[in-house]
């Protein structure tokens, strides 16, 4: 950690503008964010309820309640404003010959009518102004914003009559309509779509998680879920946080099924498959982990049911998911139907979708 004292301030002065998140526990600043509001000749915020205010003026440190101009802040580094508060109430003596360093407290939107004057200012070429710098005092780190999330499903929770009596079970035809958005996102590849659809997903996983924590009984948070989820992975990672190695990805899904095998202790392969997901995948599923097991118990029967388990455990060998190659061929299927409709043209003007039937068929 460097000690040492910041170089002076220029004649003209310097405006620090420094940026806090309100996502890092208050007086969790940086040290240089520190040294900064130690040494500055002012130091000014705009916000009198600033989460920082109290703990920066429990280390010492005197803060200005002030919403300065552009004018005002420079004259206050130059020295022009004879050491009046800029924009507020406080006390600052005046700097001999300026080059007095403000120290400016922004909020969470930073401070952008000030940043917006001082550009001009700057632009006009007719002022001496004093050094900028923008000093990050602490900062998101990456998922910071699902504090948000849990913060805006707490008060929806809270304070919405629908949200606020919803069940685990009320959601479940939702998550399930959200996952189907979800992959027709991913197959169909669209970027912005996708994204829009992780969010809701995630919304699932967190509402249901808030719902939770409301359960007299056995009540858990979203922490709880994120740890749980965590420790699995880091306890099924052996190879990344233990001393195990696994070189292919055939070696790692080894590692991910032994550790799996130890903590469920089941007494069948079958045992965790939920049998109320798609035929297909339900077929591939049960098949790639008699597989697995070297359980050769496929049955033989008649009818299309039996034809299809039997394709279905067929692709999964060779290394095919067939809920989504049938999946794919239907979407091609679909453009072909479309393009059909368009090759008939005129002859079904008139004739609205919700007009023709189906020929009957035999149950």
């Amino acid at each position: 950690m460097n000690l040492s004292s910041p170089a002076p301030a220029p004649a003209t002065g310097r405006i620090v503008l420094l940026t806090t998140s309100h996502r890092v526990a208050p007086g969790l600043l940086s040290w240089p964010a520190w040294q900064a509001l130690r040494t500055a000749g002012r130091v000014l915020c705009p916000d009198p309820g600033h989460p920082q205010l109290p703990y920066v003026r429990d280390a010492g440190v005197e803060v200005e309640i002030a919403r300065p101009t552009a004018r005002e802040l420079v004259d206050a580094c130059t020295g022009a404003d004879g050491g009046a508060p800029a924009g507020g109430s406080g006390d600052g003596a005046p700097v001999a010959g300026g080059g007095r360093t403000v120290v400016v407290l922004a909020g969470a939107e930073g401070e952008p009518e000030l940043t917006d004057g001082l550009a001009r200012m700057a632009g006009s070429g007719r002022e001496a102004m004093p050094e900028l710098e923008l000093l990050p005092g602490s900062y998101d780190l990456p998922g910071a914003r699902l504090l948000d999330l849990v913060q805006v499903m707490d008060r929806i929770r809270a304070e919405c009559p629908w949200s606020g009596t919803r069940t685990g079970e009320d959601l479940v035809k939702y998550g399930v309509e959200e996952m189907y958005e979800l992959v027709e996102a991913i197959e169909e590849g669209d970027r912005e779509a996708l994204r829009e659809e992780l969010g809701d997903v995630l919304l699932q996983v967190v509402f249901h998680a808030r719902i939770a924590q409301d359960d007299p009984d056995e009540p858990f948070s979203v922490d709880d879920v994120a740890a749980t989820i965590v420790e699995k992975l880091v306890h099924r990672h052996p190879h990344v946080f233990g001393d195990e190695t696994a070189g292919t990805p055939e070696e790692v899904k080894a590692h991910w099924l032994r550790t799996k095998a130890v903590e469920k202790r089941r007494d069948s392969v079958t045992e965790g498959i939920p049998l109320g997901q798609p035929a297909l995948a339900l077929a591939a599923k049960l098949a790639g982990r008699a597989r697995g097991a070297g359980i050769d118990a496929l049955p033989a029967g008649e009818g299309v049911g039996y034809e299809l388990l039997a394709l279905a455990a067929r692709a999964e060998a060779r290394g095919t998911d067939p809920e989504t190659a049938l999946r794919a061929a239907a979407r091609t299927y679909r453009d072909a139907i479309r393009a059909a409709e368009s090759a008939l043209g005129a002859g079904t003007e008139g004739t609205g979708a919700g007009d023709r039937q189906e020929p009957p068929r035999a149950e």
